[in-house]
C-alpha cells in the first residue's frame, strides 16, 4: 500500500471507530508488522534486586525483547537474575565489571574488566556475551582491540534517553520516537520513570511499523530476532490476546470504560492513562499500579473477560491504551 495513502487510512478507520464508541486494540507486539524495520531496546547496569524483575515482567507484559547490557559486579552478586532475564527473552550482554572510566585503565586492566564480565555472565546462565557497551559511552582503539580479542563488538547507542539525567516518563517515550531502523536507545534498569515509559514505548513502535530486535554483533544495529526476516519473536510464555474498549458514561470531571479480552482466559492486560488522568475505580479484575500511578496491571478475578475502570480525566479526555498477553 503506498505509504501516503496508508495514515489517511489508518485515520479515517480510528474516526469511524472512535465514533462508534468501541475501539479494538491488540497487543503492540502482535500489530505490528515490522515494515519499517526493527530498533534496540536496551538497559544498563543491570541486574538490581530492587528494579530487574519489575523491568523484565513490565518488557514481556508488553511484548518486547530488550538487551541487557549488565555489569560484571551485578551479574556475580545476582546470578538469579540474571537467568531470570535470560527466561524472559531478553539478550545479555557486557558493561565492564565494575562500571569504570575505561580510557583511564591500562589495556591489561581494561581486559580484565571484560573478562571477569564475561565470566560472571556466563556462570549465572547468561550465556557468553558477543557485546560491549563501554561505560560513559567512552571508547578508543585499545579498548575495542581489547574487547575484540574476547570475541565482543562494542557498541555505544544512536538515541539517549536521558534516564540517567532526571528525564521523565514522558520525555524517555519522546526519546523512543526518534528511533528509526537499526538504531538503538540508551535507557537503564533502575529508574521508575524508565519502566513506566515501556508501554507507551511498545505502543508507539506498534504504530510506527518498528519491532523491538536484537543487536547484531557483526553490524552493531538492530536486526531480526530471528536474523531472518521473521515479523517478531514475543518473549517466552508470551501469547496473544485482544482487547476492545467500549466508552462508557461521562461526567463533568470523569470517564467510565469496560474492556473485553478475547483470545484467552487467562490474560494480563496494561492500560496505561495520560497524565493526569488517574484510576478512581476498577470492576471485575484484580488490579495492581506502578509507581506513577498511570499504568494499571489486570488479571482475571473470577468475573469473566470484561473488566471496567473509571478515571478522573483532569482536563484530558483521551481513552487509555492498552496491550494484552496471555499470562
Amino acid at each position: 500500500m503506498n505509504r501516503r495513502i496508508r495514515p489517511l487510512l489508518l485515520a479515517a478507520l480510528a474516526t469511524l471507530l472512535a465514533g462508534a464508541g468501541t475501539l479494538a486494540l491488540s497487543s503492540p507486539a502482535q500489530a505490528a508488522a515490522c515494515e519499517n524495520g526493527y530498533v534496540g531496546l536496551t538497559y544498563d547496569d543491570g541486574p538490581n534486586p530492587s528494579t530487574t524483575t519489575q523491568l523484565l515482567n513490565t518488557l514481556r507484559g508488553n511484548g518486547l525483547r530488550a538487551t541487557m547490557f549488565n555489569t560484571g559486579q551485578n551479574a556475580a552478586a545476582n546470578p538469579g537474575l540474571v537467568a531470570a532475564q535470560v527466561s524472559a527473552g531478553m539478550w545479555v550482554a557486557n558493561h565492564s565489571y565494575t562500571h569504570p572510566h575505561m580510557l583511564n585503565l591500562s589495556q591489561a586492566a581494561m581486559t580484565d574488566e571484560l573478562s571477569r564480565t564475561q565470566t560472571a555472565i556466563r556462570n549465572g546462565g547468561g550465556g557468553t556475551p558477543t557485546i560491549f557497551r563501554p561505560p560513559y559511552g567512552e571508547t578508543n582503539g585499545t579498548l575495542q582491540s581489547a574487547a575484540s580479542a574476547l570475541g565482543l563488538r562494542t557498541v555505544t547507542w544512536d538515541v539517549d534517553s536521558q534516564d540517567w539525567n532526571g528525564a521523565s516518563t514522558a520525555q524517555i517515550v519522546q526519546a523512543a520516537a526518534r528511533l528509526t531502523n537499526g538504531q538503538l536507545i540508551l535507557m537503564h534498569d533502575n529508574y521508575q520513570t524508565t519502566i513506566a515509559a515501556i508501554p507507551q514505548i511498545a505502543a508507539g513502535l506498534a504504530q510506527r511499523g518498528l519491532c523491538a530486535g536484537m543487536i547484531s554483533a557483526s553490524t552493531g544495529r538492530a536486526v531480526a530476532p530471528s536474523g531472518g526476516s521473521n515479523p517478531t519473536t514475543p518473549p517466552p510464555g508470551g501469547g496473544s490476546c485482544t482487547t476492545t474498549y467500549t466508552a462508557g458514561q461521562q461526567w463533568a470531571d470523569r470517564f467510565n470504560g469496560s474492556v473485553a479480552v478475547s483470545g484467552t482466559n487467562n490474560w494480563v492486560v496494561t492500560v496505561t492513562l495520560r497524565a493526569p488522568q488517574r484510576v478512581l475505580a476498577t470492576w471485575n479484575a484484580s488490579v495492581s499500579y506502578d509507581s506513577t500511578g498511570l499504568v494499571m496491571t489486570a488479571r482475571p478475578n473470577g468475573n469473566g473477560n470484561t473488566f471496567g475502570l473509571t478515571i478522573q480525566h483532569g482536563g484530558n479526555w483521551t481513552w487509555p491504551s492498552l496491550s494484552c498477553r496471555t499470562a
